[in-house]
């Protein structure tokens, strides 16, 4: 907290060395998710998720701000699709009518609009360093398949870049793919009272 009232007294954005919860969050994420399931489920709202041991990579960022900031994406990215439909991929790409509680929050695109609407947007660089802990990262794997992972706090001793938590089929695993595909979004977010 006091970190947030210096910042705001300095006029500086909260940087991600202020969230080392979240990356603690990522990372106590490998081992408990083991089953790649992006299945349409029926999930409880808010505050809904499909069981712990399922989960594809965005189930890994919404598992990690829940725990580690009490941030709810399911509520959150569903109320600002309920004022902004137009905004989000979601007709276009899925050919949906209205918001859906129950798997919007779990689509990378949606959360790239969400972050970019509500969190910061940083620039997209082949710098390793201009990449810190806490820091969200989407990337297209190719033919348009999109991924998102959480950058942590280890850095690969044999690249000195930090390493991503990401779920791309066998559950979460802590590995350095930063530059492993095409970057195509570049996050921070700390929850509604800082988006701007």
């Amino acid at each position: 907290m006091a970190g947030l009232v210096l910042a705001a007294l300095l006029g500086a954005s909260e940087t991600s060395a202020d969230n080392p919860d979240l990356v603690r969050a990522a990372r106590q994420q490998i081992g408990v998710t083991v089953i790649y399931d992006g299945s349409y489920q029926q999930i409880d709202y808010p505050g809904g998720d499909v069981d712990s041991e399922r989960g594809v990579c965005t189930d890994v960022i919404v598992r990690a701000l829940r725990s580690a900031r009490g941030l709810d994406l399911q509520k959150l990215v569903h109320e600002d699709m309920s004022v902004h439909f137009k905004s989000y991929p979601a007709k276009t790409r899925w050919g949906a009518r209205e918001p859906d509680a129950n798997i919007d929050h779990r689509r990378v695109p949606n959360l790239m609009v969400f972050f970019q609407r509500k969190g910061e947007t940083l620039p997209i660089t082949k710098r390793a360093t201009d990449y810190a802990p806490g820091d969200l990262v989407t990337w297209d794997l190719g033919r348009g398949v999109p991924h998102i992972g959480i950058v942590v706090d280890q850095k690969a001793s044999w690249s000195d870049q930090y390493m991503v938590v990401h779920n791309i089929g066998e559950g979460p695993k802590m590995e350095d793919v930063l530059f492993a595909w095409k970057i195509t979004g570049h996050f921070r977010y700390f929850g509604p009272d800082s988006s701007q």
